[in-house]
């Protein structure tokens, strides 16, 4: 499910008049089949480029999709703050299980893998005393 800023990150970045063909046709908006669009009403700039930038991502690979999404600024730093928090969470997850290890002396510092090695090392033991 995307939420509004995922939707506008899917939008292509800005062209300039050369390539979204305004040019050549003095503003107005051209039919499904190509027709000059004599007759019609000029549209507004954004909604025609709006329809061109969909069709100029239809045809690109979803891998190419996903880098020019990615290669936004607003994209990069909602990523960089998602990441801060995950790892924050991570970090809270050690702290909390460094708490419940038996250490000499209490307050050592240890290194995540040392955490981890001790928490295996610990129940075992755990199981072992349950067993006997």
């Amino acid at each position: 499910m995307l939420n509004s800023d995922q939707a506008e990150l899917d939008l292509p970045p800005p062209r300039s008049e050369s390539e979204s063909g305004f040019g050549d046709r003095g503003g107005l908006s051209g039919g499904p089949d190509g027709a000059s669009g004599v007759g019609l009403c000029p549209q507004p700039r954004g909604a025609e480029q709006g329809e061109t930038g969909k069709k100029e991502l239809q045809h690109l690979s979803r891998e190419e999709r996903r880098r020019r999404r990615r290669a936004t600024a607003k994209y990069r730093t909602a990523h960089a703050t998602r990441e801060r928090i995950r790892v924050e969470a991570f970090n809270m997850a050690f702290a909390e299980l460094r708490k419940l290890l038996p250490t000499l002396p209490p307050d050592k510092k240890l290194s995540k893998i040392e955490i981890l090695r001790l928490a295996i090392c610990y129940i075992s033991y755990l199981n072992h005393v349950l067993d006997v």
